[in-house]
């Protein structure tokens, strides 16, 4: 079970990036994984941190979140040598900077710019041109310094996606159920209360985090983080993804780079609360009031896109029993499910 050692969220805090560094034994040198847009917004900042306080900092931007860029960053290490690496950025930057830590077995730091999704704090990592469109094994941050003054100038769009990330646990709990009580499959009561506390959370206080305080971002930052932690306690995604994930990688399959990771997600969970017999009406009137997306047209995709999406999604990992295995929809199933819940 790994879970972070240090978890630092406020204003400012990025600040204090030495002081953690050095209380976890990081006094010498850190590779800073980073963007050419978020090396402006945050990188600089903690590289200049770094050395400020005695500690060498090296600084690698990557554009794109590809095996290739994985290859690139573990080279990177092996010549460095670094005692820490930092990701520093949205959820692309910290997926690469998490897996080749991983791989070559150096602590890594999570600095998010954004709060666009749960892979901030997530044991997880999802890289393009592994040989599944999913997220893989990586490992979990040994800190998290969340700084709200940074987080809180990036678009609403990126933080109404991460309220659409965690909401999606409503359906994948059930899902983690389901599979526990029809295939006997390990459900772990600790970690499905805590992502379905995070989901509850942000639900509650939706109107403040569309409001854009500190305090809705806040809450929006520690349900995120408590989601990772779910899974690292769990061992798995199992906790934070379900049917509503598989939909969402479908769509992912069929038009790459069209929408935000928990946008998607977000509209999966409408539909999959709807295949539970579940609130689903709660979960959309909620995405609305955040400013998430809750139809296939802002999504911009097609009627066809998402019927296509819903009916091959439990092919996509095949292992994990969901809802949409236990329905078996068909296609014209799929169609009338979509329209019901006004996705379609």
């Amino acid at each position: 079970m790994q879970l972070p050692r240090e978890v630092i969220v406020g204003e400012g805090v990025v600040e204090r990036v030495t002081e953690v560094s050095r209380r976890l034994g990081f006094t010498e040198s850190a590779l800073i994984i980073t963007g050419s847009k978020t090396y402006e917004v945050a990188g600089k900042t903690v590289r200049e941190h770094l050395e400020r306080g005695g500690i060498e900092a090296s600084i690698l931007v990557v554009e794109s979140a590809t095996l290739k860029d994985v290859e690139r960053v573990e080279e990177k290490i092996k010549s460095l040598k670094p005692q820490v690496v930092f990701g520093v950025g949205g959820g692309t930057k910290i997926d690469i900077a998490k897996l080749s830590s991983a791989r070559q077995g150096v602590p890594f730091i999570s600095v998010p710019t954004t709060a666009s999704h749960d892979g901030i704090s997530s044991p997880l990592s999802s890289v393009k041109g592994l040989e599944k469109p999913f997220s893989v094994r990586a490992q979990a941050p040994i800190a998290i310094i969340a700084d709200t003054n940074i987080i809180k100038e990036a678009p609403h769009r990126l933080i109404a996606s991460g309220c659409g990330d965690v909401i999606a646990k409503f359906t994948a709990v059930k899902d983690w159920r389901l599979a526990h009580e029809e295939r006997n499959e390990y459900y772990g009561e600790y970690a499905a209360s805590l992502a379905l506390m995070s989901a509850k959370l942000v639900m509650q206080n939706a109107e403040i985090i569309r409001a854009g305080s500190e305090e809705g971002l806040r809450v929006l930052l520690e349900a995120l983080i408590s989601c990772g932690v779910a899974m690292s306690i769990a061992g798995s995604s199992r906790p934070c993804s379900g049917s509503e994930h598989l939909f969402s990688h479908t769509l992912d399959i069929i038009r790459p780079n069209n929408a935000l990771h928990g946008e998607q997600c977000g509209v999966g969970t409408i539909i999959m609360a709807y295949l539970h017999g579940a609130n689903w009406k709660r979960i959309s009137e909620t995405l609305k009031t955040l400013g998430a997306p809750t139809s296939a047209n802002e999504l911009e995709l097609t009627k066809e896109d998402v019927v296509k999406a819903l009916f091959m999604a439990s092919s996509v990992r095949p292992e994990r029993y969901t809802i949409l295995n236990k329905l078996n929809l068909s296609l014209e199933e799929c169609e009338k499910v979509a329209k019901a819940t006004g996705v379609v």
